[in-house]
């Protein structure tokens, strides 16, 4: 893909190109392979991604960097048994994508896929159709007037809850303090799109108060179920393809077999992608951030690009400190490694476009590329638009690039300490905000 200066100068790009054939590889034990249910999921993926590479490994993933190395996919997709998808493997992706070239960034958009059984995996790995999130359910505070629709209710504040309805102002309502009903239709009836929770979880529950007496989450064999506080049970049985992001959670992330919470959300409540800590967490930066480049940035990323996004500002950050004692660098290591992406990372699931903060927008010219970011909220451009979590805000501005360059040499912009690697710019926000400011890096590169 290429493009030319118009008038004006800079050009949209998307962030993702058209897949080319060694574009897409898929990752599986010989073991799971040889699995006549597990072997449909992985030619269900190849159906859906044509061209698509099989790597096969014998006991560990990492055997498979040489392969991956070679043929450098934009996309790498993990098929795991939820006996295989343990806490240790999910660390050993995180190092494995980062190790395709030299520097520390994530290098390929992955996910593990996964299920409560083959047939759970085979229809998440079968889903083309790509999600628009236009309906946001959540157990704690976000950016709700970003999007079309959507429902909180708070963790610290019983009965506190607010509301948005499509082309209606946001209101705050009254409700009952336990929560667990209403939530639980948000994923049967109201048909959430996107399901957003925080507060005390393991892998085989979720509390909704954080602070208070609410009901709870449970799993039971691939099934997710309400247990509001009289013990009453309310069943969670959904097709409704949705995202689940369960940002401050702990452990929702760890599958330590079949019966768990990740994968009950998975084979009973239609959810096609999700993250989730395979650790207790208590730094926050891995989790929380998904909100601000995914939700608070609506319609520009994916939300594989914005796990992406958020790692490759993690490992930024992490590059920038300079007391290796710090809390900061201990945060930062800790959340390096403990947060699972799950699904396809090629299927599409993206915010319904709303407002922006900035844009950003990428031009060439030959093998030179002009990088623009054009404020639009003055001295608050580049602040959370929610503080609710830890961590939140600071976020550098990331562009995946449509196409993988090499020898990238700045011309103009070196004092934004632009990061230019080989498929992503990442700007640090700056310092100082001058009004009608255009924010600009100029590059020369090759393309690969």
């Amino acid at each position: 893909m290429k493009w030319k200066f118009l008038a004006p100068i800079f050009v949209l790009a998307s962030s993702v190109c058209a897949m080319a054939a060694s574009d897409y590889a898929i990752v599986v034990s010989h073991e799971t392979k040889a699995d006549p249910g597990w072997a449909q999921v992985v030619a269900a993926l190849q159906e859906k991604h044509r061209g698509a590479t099989v790597i096969a490994y014998s006991n560990y993933v990492a055997e498979t960097l040489g392969a991956l190395q070679s043929q450098f996919p934009r996309y790498t997709c993990f098929v795991a048994t939820p006996e295989e998808a343990t806490r240790k493997f999910v660390a050993d992706v995180h190092q494995l994508t980062r190790k395709f070239d030299a520097d520390p960034y994530t290098d390929t958009f992955w996910g593990i896929l996964t299920g409560y059984d083959a047939s759970n995996a085979l229809r998440i790995a079968m889903c083309k159709e790509p999600l628009t999130v236009q309906r946001v359910l959540s157990g704690t505070p976000f950016a709700i007037e970003r999007v079309p629709g959507g429902i909180w209710y708070s963790e610290l504040n019983a009965g506190e809850i607010v509301r948005k309805e499509k082309g209606k102002p946001v209101s705050r309502e009254t409700g009952p303090a336990d929560s667990t009903a209403e939530i639980a239709a948000g994923l049967t009836e109201y048909n959430a799109d996107l399901f957003i929770t925080s507060g005390h979880a393991t892998e085989h529950d979720w509390q909704i108060g954080y602070r208070y007496k609410n009901g709870q989450f449970r799993c039971e064999d691939g099934q997710l179920f309400g247990l509001d506080t009289t013990g009453k049970r309310l069943p969670i049985s959904s097709q409704h393809p949705r995202v689940y992001l369960p940002v401050g959670n702990c452990l929702m992330g760890h599958i330590t077999g079949s019966n768990c919470m990740a994968t009950a959300f998975m084979n009973s409540a239609g959810v096609m992608q999700m993250i989730g800590y395979t650790q207790p967490t208590w730094f926050g930066y891995a989790g929380w951030g998904m909100l601000d480049y995914f939700v608070e940035q609506p319609g520009r990323f994916t939300l594989a690009e914005a796990f992406v996004a958020n790692q490759n500002a993690l490992i930024h950050r992490l590059s920038e400190q300079k007391d290796a004692n710090s809390e900061d660098v201990k945060g930062l290591t800790y959340d390096s490694e403990t947060l699972a992406f799950y699904g396809d990372p090629a299927w599409e699931a993206r915010m319904a476009a709303g407002p922006l903060n900035w844009d950003q927008l990428l031009g060439r010219d030959g093998d030179t590329y002009t990088f623009a970011i054009l404020p639009h909220a003055g001295e608050h451009t580049f602040a959370p638009i929610n503080t609710n979590g830890s961590q939140r805000g600071g976020r550098p501005v990331v562009y995946f690039l449509p196409h993988r360059i090499r020898e990238a040499k700045i011309i103009e912009g070196a004092e934004l300490n632009p990061v230019i690697a080989d498929d992503f710019i990442l700007v640090p926000p700056p310092k100082s905000w001058v009004k009608g400011q255009t924010y600009k890096v100029v590059f020369q590169a090759l393309e690969m």
